[in-house]
């Protein structure tokens, strides 16, 4: 990395008329000689797959280093060492206690993914990690958290069987009593991180699309007078990334304009491609611009919801995901379950490959993330708790080891593993949900 005498702050904004650009870390931010004291800043991200997986083809066969991809797994093959499999961990408060009344077990899988504490039909939970960690770390960043998801989201109101519906439909409680939604609209989360106007009228954000007007315009002219000040590498860099900007922009204005044709009969909502893997990869790279440009550390990024029906098309599968997951050991739906975990696995490989090509100071995104793959239920068809499917990926600016498969002992909370990503974050926290320590994880000497 080059090293300048006179740096540029870190916290620079291309401002305009009608929206403020924060910028990705250039060169010229890193001060003469402190680059070696500067530690990298610290992405925590939680991508979750829901209703299960078929785990005989999500766990490795052996330990360690060099083991087998197993199916699931081999989409992510190009990105092995930069994850490990993490087995025998168990989210237990998920399992229904005396007086829960009505099962609702897809409910409390996804109420005590991220708080380990059991869920009550009255709608009161724990503090999420990801929420303990945007308390810490939103105070460098303008946004504290990011909640996305690919799924339609109430967080109030009652669910099936008179639960709360925030159970299902987000990973994040602010509060014990205060669920966080998860956002599947690229247009609201793009204006989130980048502004638009000062209103807030629908009719306001339709008419900006209607005249074709981009946020980069809006900062053209304070662009312009930024990249004269700065080296080759970093004018390469800032054109990338506005690029990366002006390309999601585009994305989200052909999605609207799409969404927005006369159809027969089919309801579909605004701004939203109707495609999954498409959908997804807009709001993939929605996060990777919000850590690059450092809007946000934290983000919980959910690819359904527990109890989804969605049915993947797109891949040949008509049949509604929740269903098929319960397929009393019938092979043909097995199998098509199994296609679902993979083509899952397909989708969250693209987010890997931006992290792992946008660079960041010395490294890359994914070199200076700690991300978690996986969901809050292992067997989908009895609905298990235990041994749940868990990646971690992500160097954690060198603070943990990839590329290894370990076997914890059986039951060992799922909270054990957030109490060491906050321990690394330095986020200080005495317990969490049923913690009973922080997990043994294979750091980097």
């Amino acid at each position: 990395m080059m090293i300048f005498n006179k740096a540029i702050p870190r916290r620079t904004f291309l401002r305009g008329a009608a929206a403020t650009l924060a910028l990705p870390l250039l060169d010229s931010m890193i001060p003469a000689f402190a680059s070696a004291e500067t530690s990298p800043a610290i992405r925590l991200a939680f991508v979750y797959a829901p209703n299960g997986m078929i785990m005989e083809h999500w766990t490795p066969r052996t330990e360690g280093t060099g083991f087998e991809l197993p199916l699931i797994l081999e989409p992510l093959a190009p990105f092995r060492d930069h994850f490990a499999v993490l087995s025998g961990l168990s989210q237990n408060p998920a399992f229904p206690m005396p007086g829960d009344g009505d099962n609702a077990p897809h409910e409390r899988a996804g109420g005590a993914y991220l708080t380990g504490v059991h869920p009550t039909r009255g709608g009161s939970l724990g503090v999420s990690v990801d929420q303990i960690a945007a308390k810490h770390l939103g105070m460098r960043t303008q946004l504290a958290s990011l909640e996305i998801g690919l799924h339609d989201s109430a967080v109030v109101g009652q669910c099936e069987k008179g639960w709360n519906c925030g159970y299902l439909h987000t990973l994040s409680w602010r509060t014990p009593t205060t669920p966080l939604p998860s956002e599947n609209r690229p247009r609201v989360v793009f204006e989130r991180l980048f502004g638009d106007s000062d209103s807030t009228d629908p009719k306001d954000r339709l008419e900006r699309i209607r005249k074709g007007r981009s946020l980069l315009d809006s900062v053209a002219e304070e662009a312009a007078r930024l990249l004269q000040g700065l080296g080759p590498r970093d004018r390469s860099k800032l054109f990338e990334y506005l690029d990366a900007v002006r390309d999601v922009e585009r994305r989200i204005q052909i999605a609207e304009q799409q969404s927005s044709r006369e159809l027969p009969v089919l309801e579909r909502p605004a701004g939203i491609p109707e495609i999954f893997d498409e959908h997804a990869r807009l709001m993939f790279d929605l996060q990777v611009l919000a850590f690059q440009s450092d809007l946000t550390r934290v983000c919980t990024f959910m690819m359904g919801r527990e109890q989804s029906d969605r049915s993947f098309r797109e891949i040949g599968i008509p049949d509604a995901h929740h269903q098929l997951t319960h397929h009393q050991k019938d092979p043909g739906k097995i199998a098509k379950v199994l296609q679902i975990n993979i083509y899952h696995s397909k989708v969250f490989a693209y987010l890997l490959e931006k992290l792992q090509s946008t660079p960041d100071g010395d490294g890359s995104l994914m070199d200076h993330s700690m991300i978690v793959y996986g969901g809050g239920i292992s067997d989908g068809n009895t609905h298990s708790y235990q041994d749940l499917p868990v990646l971690l990926l992500g160097g954690g600016a060198g603070r943990i080891k990839r590329g290894y498969h370990i076997q914890y002992p059986k039951d060992t909370p799922m909270t054990n593993l957030y109490m060491s990503l906050l321990d690394k974050l330095g986020v200080p926290v005495q317990n969490l949900g049923d913690s009973t320590g922080n997990l043994k994880l294979l750091s980097i000497a």
